[in-house]
C-alpha cells in the first residue's frame, strides 16, 4: 500500500487545505488509484508546520507550503527520490511496532488491515511454523510482558502449552488503571485486529480454543471496535471452527471490567471474569497452569499481543536487534505532566529519559527546570533529574527505584511537592485496595496518615523512619502487585527528595506551595496597586480595604484557597 500521510504540527488546521492539493495533484498525473491520503492524529514531530510523510519510502519533510506539493509528487511520490533540503532534519527517534496502524489504517474495516499485511502472521504460524518453532522464533525475539512484570512471552506460553486440561484459555488484558494512562484504549480504538491477531496465535500456540477481552467499561468506543473486529473476523473465516481451514477453532468474548485498579492484577481478572468479587489470590499456582475456571490461561496485556503478528511476519530476530541487551522492542508510554507535547509515544528500549522528553517532548512546559520523572504509575515510583541519562528498560527502572509499568511517564518541574505527589499516589492506593490482606489494607492507610501530616507540618523527625519501616514491610508482605508496589511512590521520593521531607518537618514549609496548611497568605503593600482584584475573589471576605487605603489579609479567616495569589497581576501576594 502507498500511503502520503500530513499533518498539520502547528495545530493550525491547514490539513484540509493540503489534502486537496495533493488529491488535485495525484490526480493530475494520474496516480489516485494507486496512492492514498491520509491525515494522522499524530507523527511525533511538533511546531514544524505541515509534515509529510511517504510511504513506503519513509521520506518526511516538514514547514512546506501549497507551492511544494506538485514537487513532492513528481519526486518522490513518481520517482521515489527524496527531496534533500525539504527532508525532515532532526531524526525521528519513535520506532512504532505495536501504534503501526494507529492513525493509518480504518479500524472498522478489516480490508484496510489486510492492506497492511494483517493476520499474515497468523497464516505462518498455523501452515508455515509447527508450534514449537513458532515459540523458538518468539524466543528468539525476547519478547517480555509489556503489562509491568516484564515476563518472557514464550515462557508464559510454554508452560500454559504442557498443561495437560480439557479447556484451555486466552484472557487480553485491557484493564489500564493508571491515572493518566490510555496506551491500550488507544490501541484497542485505533488497531484492534492486532490485538486479536496476536490472541489468536497465542491460543494456537498454548493449545487454548477460548478467548476473552477483558475491557473496562469506561471504554465505549473501544468496546465496540472490538466487538467489530471479532464479527468481521468470524465473516473471514479468522474466528471459529477450523480456522483457514487448519482444524484450529477458537472464539471470543468481551467482558467488561468496572474500574478496579486492582483488577489489572491477573488473579483479580480472572475472578472478575468469572463473575465473582475481582480480588487476588494466593500464588502460585499461576494462572499460566491454574487460572480461568481452573484451567490453564495465558493472560497478556494489550500491548504485549499487538507486538505478536510483527514478530511472526518480519521474523523474531527482526525483533530482537530493537531495543537494548535485555529488553527487546519498544515500549509505548502516555507521557503527560509538565511537558510541552504530551501524547502516546513508541520509543526502542534503552533510549534515554533525556531523549523523550526533550527530543520528542519538546521540553518542560513553560521551559521551567525539570525536577523529576514518574514512571509506572501508582505503582511506580521518581526518578531525579539527575539520571535523566539512563536508558529506559526493565533493569534500569528497577536499579532507580521504579518500574516500567504500563507504561504511564508523567514530567515533574519545581513547582511540584513531593510529598504531595506521594500522598496523592497513596490516596489513591488506598481507595483501591481490595483490603483482602492486613499489609495493604493497613499499611496504605498509615502510610497516607503519615504523609498527610508530614504536608501539615505536624509530624515528627522519627515520623520518617516509621514510613521507610511500614512501606518495607508492605512492600515484602502484600498479597499482589497492588500492595507489593504501592509504597514505590513513598520509598523513592525519600530516596532522592528526603531533604524535603525534612523541611515539612523542620521549617514547616513547602518550597512548591502546594501543601496550603504550611502556607501563609500577605500582601506586599509597596507592590500593591489596590486594584482590589484579590478583594473581589476571596470566597470567604478574608481580604479587607479599599482602593484608597489598600487591602489586608487576615490570617484567622484565610482558607488559603490561593485565589489572590492566581488572581493578582502585580506580584504583590506573598505566599509562604
Amino acid at each position: 500500500m502507498k500511503v502520503i500521510l500530513l499533518k498539520d504540527t502547528d495545530g493550525k488546521g491547514q490539513e484540509t487545505l493540503f489534502q486537496n492539493a495533493i488529491v488535485e495533484e495525484l490526480h493530475k498525473r494520474q496516480l489516485s488509484e494507486e496512492w492514498k491520503v491520509v491525515r494522522m492524529a499524530d507523527m511525533g514531530i511538533y511546531y514544524k508546520g505541515v509534515a509529510v510523510k511517504i510511504l513506503p519510502y519513509d521520506f518526511v519533510y516538514t514547514n512546506l507550503s501549497v507551492d511544494d506539493i506538485g514537487m513532492i509528487i513528481d519526486k518522490s511520490v513518481k520517482a521515489g527520490e527524496p527531496i534533500e533540503d525539504k527532508l525532515y532534519s532532526v531524526k525521528d527517534k519513535q520506532f512504532k511496532i505495536v501504534l503501526r496502524n494507529c492513525g493509518i489504517i480504518n479500524p472498522e474495516d478489516i480490508e484496510s488491515y489486510f492492506e497492511q499485511g494483517g493476520y499474515q502472521g497468523l497464516k505462518k504460524v498455523l501452515f508455515d511454523y509447527t508450534p514449537e518453532e513458532s515459540l523458538a522464533e518468539l524466543k528468539l525475539s525476547g519478547l517480555r510482558g509489556r503489562g509491568g512484570g516484564g515476563f518472557p512471552v514464550w515462557m508464559k506460553w510454554s508452560f500454559t502449552r504442557k498443561e495437560t486440561s480439557d479447556e484451555k484459555y486466552v484472557i487480553c488484558n485491557g484493564d489500564e488503571g493508571d491515572p493518566g494512562a490510555y496506551m491500550d484504549r488507544s490501541v484497542l480504538e485505533g488497531d484492534p485486529h492486532s490485538v486479536l491477531e496476536g490472541m489468536l496465535i497465542a491460543g494456537f500456540l498454548a493449545g487454548a480454543n477460548k478467548g476473552f477481552f477483558y475491557i473496562r467499561a469506561e471504554y465505549p468506543l473501544a468496546i465496540q471496535r472490538v466487538q467489530k473486529a471479532i464479527d468481521d473476523a468470524t465473516k473471514y473465516g479468522l474466528l471459529g471452527e477450523d480456522i483457514l481451514g487448519s482444524g484450529f477453532s477458537f472464539s471470543v468474548e468481551i467482558r467488561l471490567g468496572a474500574g478496579a485498579f486492582v483488577c489489572g492484577e491477573e488473579t483479580a481478572l480472572i475472578a472478575s471474569v468469572e463473575g465473582k468479587r475481582g480480588s487476588p489470590s494466593p500464588r502460585p499456582p499461576y494462572p499460566s497452569v491454574k487460572g480461568l475456571w481452573g484451567k490453564p490461561t495465558v493472560i497478556n496485556n494489550v500491548e504485549t499481543l499487538a507486538n505478536i503478528p510483527v514478530i511472526f511476519s518480519k521474523g523474531g530476530k527482526w525483533f530482537s536487534q530493537i531495543g537494548s541487551a535485555e529488553s527487546k522492542g519498544t515500549k509505548v508510554f502516555a507521557l503527560t505532566g509538565k511537558i510541552k507535547n504530551s501524547g502516546l509515544v513508541e520509543v526502542p528500549m534503552g533510549i534515554t529519559l533525556r531523549e523523550i522528553i526533550y527530543d520528542i517532548g519538546g521540553g518542560v512546559l513553560n521551559d521551567n527546570n525539570i525536577k523529576a520523572v514518574q514512571t509506572g504509575g501508582p505503582s511506580g515510583g521518581v526518578i531525579s533529574k539527575e539520571y535523566l541519562d539512563t536508558p529506559v528498560d526493565y533493569e534500569n527502572l528497577q536499579k532507580l527505584g521504579s518500574i516500567m509499568g504500563s507504561g504511564g511517564m508523567i514530567v515533574i518541574d519545581e513547582n511540584d511537592c513531593m510529598v504531595d505527589l506521594a500522598k496523592f499516589y497513596m490516596n489513591f492506593c488506598v481507595d483501591e485496595s481490595c483490603g483482602r490482606c492486613a499489609p495493604c489494607r493497613i499499611g496504605t492507610t498509615q502510610m497516607f496518615e503519615y504523609l498527610d501530616s508530614i504536608s501539615k507540618g505536624i509530624a515528627t523527625e522519627e515520623d520518617i523512619s516509621k514510613l521507610k519501616n511500614i512501606a518495607v514491610a508492605v512492600k515484602k508482605t502484600s498479597l499482589c502487585g497492588l500492595g507489593q508496589t504501592a509504597p514505590n511512590p513513598v520509598l523513592s521520593t525519600l530516596r532522592y527528595f528526603e531533604e524535603e521531607y525534612m523541611e515539612h518537618i523542620k521549617d514547616k514549609k513547602c518550597r512548591a506551595g502546594k501543601c496550603k496548611d504550611l502556607l501563609e497568605y500577605s500582601i506586599i503593600q509597596n507592590k500593591c496597586r489596590k486594584c482590589g482584584l484579590c478583594f473581589r475573589n476571596c470566597p470567604v471576605s478574608a481580604i479587607s480595604g479599599n482602593n484608597k487605603d489598600g487591602y489586608v489579609i487576615n490570617p484567622e479567616l484565610c482558607i488559603k484557597c490561593g485565589n489572590c495569589f492566581e488572581v493578582c497581576k502585580f506580584d504583590a501576594i506573598f505566599r509562604g
